[in-house]
């Protein structure tokens, strides 16, 4: 029995995180994430709010940050860590984890761009004679305006 009912289970934990046990077995091991709670036979107990935790965890993921670093990023308050010096590795973290959240807008503004560039170009090839295939070269270069064609476009045209 939990501490405090509010508590759950590793099982329902992990389908409230979207997740699965082995999951979070390792984030365990790794010391991302810690259970609140353990009863006398071993079982894990979460607070419903580390749920905020896993997620931030796979946010760093899917910014192609190592299951290391994020460890390093989000570590707990070390016992008799001073308030202020805490504060400063949490703002340094959410700090490091708006750059790369920076980088990732520029880049898909990037990619974003490169299908516009394509689109427009589709438009031009609407009225064309000309077919992409292997005998022109998938229309690499242009016959209509002799310039390559953009990237995305390229890519499908092969």
């Amino acid at each position: 029995m939990p501490a405090r009912p509010e508590l759950l289970k590793i099982g329902d934990f992990s389908r409230l995180a979207g997740t699965n046990l082995r999951t979070l077995r390792y984030y365990e091991e790794l010391g991302l994430l810690n259970p609140t709670f353990r009863s006398q036979g071993g079982f894990r107990y979460y607070r419903p709010s580390d749920v905020n935790r896993v997620n931030m965890i796979r946010d760093l993921q899917d910014l192609g940050l190592q299951l290391d670093r994020i460890r390093e990023l989000i570590s707990a308050r070390a016992p008799g860590e001073p308030s202020g010096q805490f504060l400063t590795r949490i703002r340094q973290a959410l700090g490091e984890q708006d750059q790369l959240l920076a980088e990732r807008e520029r880049s898909i503004g990037e990619q974003r761009e490169r299908i516009r560039a394509a689109l427009h170009k589709l438009t031009e090839c609407q009225g064309c004679a000309h077919s992409p295939c292997a005998q022109n070269n998938h229309c690499e270069p242009c016959s209509t305006s002799g310039e390559a064609l953009p990237e995305h476009l390229s890519a499908l045209y092969q």
